[in-house]
């Protein structure tokens, strides 16, 4: 749904920004349409856990026998920082989940059993990639729930 828009350095540099700015905004209503019908979804408890298991796959791979589990679990994910992010919509578990892997600080455990706290995601393209397969991960619940 949506695109990279990608500005090589070279040549009409300006115009190029322009346009790119023009394709945002045109994308945008149609994001925003998306975000509303996610705020009408509502979410049980395992529906939330199902996506933010998802996300911990997303994050730091997949669970495999033998491999020492994450380092968070998924009731961490789902957990609400603020109060203004509690609800059980579809958004607001996006919201939660996005922010809990993005920006990492939550306590875990390593694989050795020390204790330590989750690393933010600071490489630019991990999180663009992590924030598009969230985003799909949420279409494809809103698609399954409606």
């Amino acid at each position: 749904m949506v695109e990279d828009i990608r500005i090589p350095h070279k040549g009409n540099i300006q115009g190029e920004v322009i346009e790119g700015a023009f394709r945002v905004l045109e994308e945008f209503s149609a994001v925003e349409e998306h975000a509303e019908g996610m705020k009408a979804l509502q979410l049980d408890h395992g529906e939330q856990k199902a996506f933010a298991t998802a996300a911990l796959a997303l994050r730091f791979g997949e669970r495999i026998e033998g491999q020492p589990p994450a380092p968070v679990t998924a009731e961490q994910l789902i957990h609400a920082r603020r109060i203004e992010d509690t609800g059980h919509s579809l958004w607001t578990t996006f919201q939660r989940v996005q922010e809990n892997v993005i920006q990492g600080g939550q306590p875990g455990r390593s694989a050795q059993g020390k204790r330590l706290h989750t690393r933010p995601v600071q490489s630019i393209d991990r999180g663009v990639s992590l924030n598009r397969a969230l985003w799909m991960l949420a279409e494809e619940m809103r698609k399954l729930k409606a």
